[in-house]
């Protein structure tokens, strides 16, 4: 048996990635600390998993220092998922990014390093936003970090930072990039959620500039799987390194908006246009040799039969995702009193 400690746990992919350890490894202990703003969710569980002896949840800060000691010193491992993480909303409120993504880790990071004879690793879930558009394709993990926007800046703080504590202290850190993610339990804030319940909603599905920034989609299922293999892998094989986690393909906004009216039969006139979104990456597209190389992975599932399966979940789960709806969108100044939402 296991401890594995999860930060942002109820979040997004951290909720996602509970749900699989406790599918797959069932004699696992797991707790899961997480503030419950407005992304985490305790609906992300179900039942069995939150009445299983197995899991404890904690509501709590991860900025909260004696809190994420105590919980480390339970643990023998760490995935550090709890981070703000949505471009629009750090333009609208930067400091909080700052604060939770980069102190928010040095808690975490100094609670390892204080219990470093107990824990056997430390996944520290990074993002691809730290690398800004690409200026090679595919981006490797010694692509420049060129981040774009207050988060992709608060996210390369926080992955240099750990980078620094396996460097400084050999703390058994692993980094992990995730690419652009999509699937269950997504927050309707991001791109996919939302064009799907636009358009089951018969709503415009509204693009920023022209919609031609592409993107490198994995769904999240495959992401947890890749992050089960790094969570199990030799550790003197990964530890300090830079993993991405992707697809290496890389589709723009505006087919997808098509291929979900299409999947939906819904109209292409649904599609609306608006001002490019300030700090926009044009173009990512991951480099998956590292990820083969040290971890074996396996290519995920084609990205239509993905988003055919996320669009059945989503028209099936409309009362987790009702709401959210006022939540898709949020106020930009664009200069002087000029607002836009996006």
């Amino acid at each position: 048996m296991k401890t594995i400690l999860i930060t942002g746990g109820a979040g997004f992919i951290g909720s996602n990635f509970t749900r699989y350890l406790f599918q797959h490894y069932p004699d696992y202990r797991l707790i899961v600390l997480d503030a419950l703003t407005y992304a985490g969710n305790l609906d992300n569980f179900p039942v069995a998993l939150k009445t299983h002896p197995n899991f404890t949840f904690w509501h709590g800060d991860v900025r909260d220092s004696a809190l994420v000691l105590e919980l480390t010193s339970q643990a023998d491992a760490v995935v550090h998922f709890a981070a703000e993480t949505h471009v629009a909303r750090s333009i609208y409120d930067d400091r909080r990014f700052f604060e939770t993504d980069v102190l928010g880790t040095q808690c975490v990071a100094s609670a390892v390093l204080r219990c470093r004879d107990r824990i056997e690793r430390f996944l520290h879930i990074s993002s691809s936003e730290v690398y800004g558009t690409a200026a090679t394709v595919p981006m490797t993990e010694q692509h420049p970090l060129n981040p774009m926007s207050p988060y992709a800046a608060a996210k390369a703080g926080a992955d240099r930072l750990v980078y620094s504590y396996c460097t400084t202290y050999a703390v058994p850190a692993v980094i992990l990039r995730p690419f652009n993610q999509y699937g269950p339990y997504q927050h309707l804030e991001k791109v996919i959620p939302r064009f799907i319940t636009s358009a089951i909603l018969n709503e415009p599905l509204t693009l920023h500039g022209r919609g031609e920034a592409r993107r490198d989609w994995l769904h999240v299922e495959d992401t947890c799987r890749r992050i089960d293999l790094a969570l199990h892998a030799p550790i003197e094989r990964i530890q300090g390194q830079a993993i991405n986690l992707g697809s290496g393909e890389a589709r723009d906004i505006r087919s997808i908006a098509r291929l979900i009216l299409r999947m939906l039969h819904k109209p292409e006139s649904l599609i609306s246009f608006m001002d490019e979104r300030p700090g926009q990456v044009q173009h990512h597209c991951s480099s998956q040799d590292r990820a083969r190389e040290l971890l074996g992975i396996e290519p995920g599932r084609p990205f239509e039969a993905g988003l055919e399966e996320t669009i059945r979940w989503y028209r099936d789960h409309p009362d987790w995702w009702r709401k959210q709806l006022n939540m898709r969108r949020v106020p930009i100044k664009n200069g002087g009193s000029s607002v836009r939402y996006y």
